[in-house]
């Protein structure tokens, strides 16, 4: 049922962005493929982020960057309705911790948001540079930028402070959904993938590490 919820949502909401796909065929679908395989055969998620033997680590990177942020956006897109300008003036992660936007083009300095605002400048800003063939090659033969683990790791940075903004500004609308075990699973798995390989300065984990209930064992 709560998979039928969160489709139902996805196919209501227009501001979604169409799902990153691997191209059937490539290593790295058959890559996402084993990594799915794993994540439903009920293992332990620590087990299930370690690098397959044999396997690039940036091509295990990548398919979990895009992977993530399909999942992500999905949450996200579940809770939209309940983000807005007026309840989320501030992209934050409760009364300590704030989120400014800054990127290359637009935004040259870090600037304050809200929240809804934040979040769209942040998935196009993810689609823009997963779809960017120079940072994330797709065809066989073609290496990876020597950039590519600091550019995986800001997406990653950026994509844990949704997790937080959503378990300290909307859980209530979580449980509500009966999303809690989906959200929760998810957040698992991303963190445990994040320290796996170190992909986030442990100071970022700090908002959700001092709700306590948080911290993953």
């Amino acid at each position: 049922a709560m998979a039928l919820c969160l489709k139902q949502v996805f196919n209501k909401d227009k501001t979604f962005r169409p799902r990153k796909k691997f191209e059937p065929g490539t290593q790295r679908f058959e890559l996402y493929k084993k990594a799915q395989a794993s994540l439903k055969s009920g293992l332990d998620l620590k087990a299930v982020v370690q690098l397959p033997p044999g396997e690039s680590i940036n091509d295990w990177i990548a398919v979990h960057v895009v992977d993530f942020f399909n999942r992500i956006n999905l949450i996200y897109g579940t809770m939209s309705e309940y983000c807005t300008e007026r309840s989320c003036p501030i992209m934050s992660g409760g009364l300590k911790y704030e989120y400014r936007w800054q990127d290359d083009s637009k935004y040259k300095k870090p600037t304050k948001l809200s929240a809804p605002q934040y979040m769209c400048m942040l998935m196009d800003w993810i689609e823009m540079l997963i779809n960017n063939e120079d940072i994330f090659p797709t065809r066989i033969g073609v290496p990876f930028p020597k950039q590519f683990q600091q550019v995986c790791t800001k997406i990653l940075t950026r994509l844990f402070r949704v997790f937080v903004h959503v378990y300290i500004h909307h859980f209530d609308s979580i449980i509500n959904m009966g999303a809690e075990a989906h959200v929760n699973t998810c957040y698992k798995h991303f963190y445990y993938f994040i320290r796996e390989f170190s992909l986030i300065d442990h100071r970022e984990l700090e908002p959700l590490v001092r709700m306590g209930r948080w911290r993953v064992r």
